[in-house]
């Protein structure tokens, strides 16, 4: 398997488990634990996984010049991205947070050519309109909002504060990528984020009575440190070895597709016609905006 073909499988598995995180973490909020404490819990998690990983991996020494960047990628990935994503959760949907989303990739592709200097060529921009067309059929037509929402459209604005942080956090590590390892990376990026996440999340945090949480709660918090936050983000640092960030960032069209499909595959939902045709529109849109032109040049 080539490496492009690797980091396309790296990305594709972290919007899965992005997808699944839509539903499974939702359910936990603010019954058993409140959003910015769940962000507390998520970076002390992913710091302690990430250090304990770097023992078995080669000490690389970062340069002085890239602190400050090492920084700012805490700040936009692991602090501004995730506060505005978990309290935009508790207060809207998960179907909602699936969709809005999708704008990331219109925010990476304004952010890559301004910074970048990336072309975004007509191919590339007729996928991302056609994945953001199929999320909006998904969304509009083919599902179902949930209850415990109290203030939808502040929960929308928040994810796409969350959109925007997170586009503006694929590009500035990119260049870091090239020079370090992901574990190296993240280890650092998740230390700082312990320590900018602090004043917010840890008052929240304080409030969680472990000792009585279910066993099933537990496993979910387990899986959003292990999965959506240790695996994802060393999942989309090594695609992001190989692809654009703007690849990178089509990706999150699938997430509200699979969102859905977990929904029917725990019996909470039905698949539809709708949702077929959705579907088609979402994976096509995927395809056109991860297509390379066959030419010499290196994604």
């Amino acid at each position: 398997m080539s490496k492009r073909h690797l980091a396309l499988l790296a990305a594709f598995g972290a919007s899965f488990i992005y997808g699944v995180n839509h539903t499974l973490a939702k359910d936990l909020m603010p019954t058993y634990i409140k959003p910015f404490g769940f962000i507390m819990l998520r970076v002390l998690g992913a710091a302690l996984l990430f250090w304990m990983t770097s023992l078995f991996f080669p000490k690389e020494k970062i340069d002085r010049k890239d602190w400050g960047r090492i920084v700012l990628c805490a700040l936009f990935g692991m602090t501004i991205n995730m506060l505005m994503f978990f309290k935009g959760l508790a207060l809207s949907t998960p179907i909602n947070s699936s969709v809005v989303i999708t704008l990331s990739p219109v925010i990476l592709l304004v952010l890559s050519a301004i910074f970048l200097k990336e072309k975004i060529t007509w191919f590339k921009g007729s996928g991302i309109g056609i994945g953001l067309v199929g999320a909006l059929v998904l969304i509009l037509f083919g599902a179902k909002t949930q209850e415990n929402a109290p203030n939808i459209p502040l929960g929308n604005i928040l994810f796409i504060v969350n959109a925007t942080a997170y586009s503006v956090y694929l590009i500035i590590v990119k260049p870091l990528t090239a020079k370090y390892s992901s574990i190296t990376l993240m280890k650092w990026f998740f230390l700082i984020a312990v320590f900018t996440n602090l004043p917010v999340a840890l008052p929240e945090f304080m409030e969680v009575q472990w000792s009585t949480l279910p066993m099933s709660v537990i496993g979910v918090m387990i899986f959003v440190v292990v999965g959506t936050t240790y695996l994802t983000y060393l999942f989309n640092v090594f695609a992001l070895r190989t692809l654009r960030p703007s690849t990178i960032g089509a990706f999150i069209y699938l997430q509200p597709l699979l969102a859905t499909l977990v929904a029917i595959v725990l019996g909470a939902d039905s698949l539809t016609g709708i949702r077929v045709f959705a579907a088609a529109l979402i994976f096509l849109g995927v395809y056109l905006s991860t297509k390379r032109k066959t030419t010499t040049t290196v994604e």
